[in-house]
């Protein structure tokens, strides 16, 4: 770990330590570790690598959306279906007499997961929808559970 010093404008501070208190930081540093780490996050998924990240991801989607709609749970559940590939699970919880909230975990190509997340919040009857994304890698590895040695996937986020 390097030691950095920085200069910043008194009105940047004060940001940083509103930053820091609402999140319950110990220390500036971590908070500015996080933030770092924010970024690096955005590079990694507007410029995949071909070494390390293929522009792949995990990432969660959550959505509220009116179960009277003409035909909505019907298109919902078709894309889900069409894009099976990405999806890993939904929680479906009824909020009231007509609204429901889903959240998808989903994982793969990056624009793939945007599509599918696109063309989830856009129907008509979705009315709040939000897509969170985590840069991540594909791992195959051979090693030991306890009754023998396979090879499988991991994913490092």
């Amino acid at each position: 770990m390097q030691r950095i010093t920085l200069s910043v404008d008194d009105d940047l501070v004060a940001t940083l330590d509103r930053h820091m208190k609402a999140r319950r930081y110990a220390s500036r540093s971590e908070a500015l570790r996080d933030i770092l780490r924010e970024a690096q996050a955005r590079e990694r998924l507007e410029a995949p690598k071909a070494d390390k990240n293929d522009g792949f991801c995990v990432a969660t989607l959550a959505y509220v959306y009116d179960h009277q709609t003409r035909d909505l749970g019907r298109r919902l559940t078709q894309a889900q279906h069409h894009h099976h590939d990405l999806q890993v699970a939904t929680l479906h919880v009824h909020l009231d007499h007509r609204s429901c909230l889903e959240v998808s975990v989903l994982r793969g190509p990056v624009k793939a997961v945007q599509a599918l997340a696109d063309e989830t919040v856009s129907q008509r009857g979705v009315r709040h929808g939000e897509l969170h994304v985590i840069p991540a890698e594909r791992v195959h590895g051979r090693h030991s559970h306890g009754d023998g040695a396979h090879e499988h996937e991991h994913i490092h986020a």
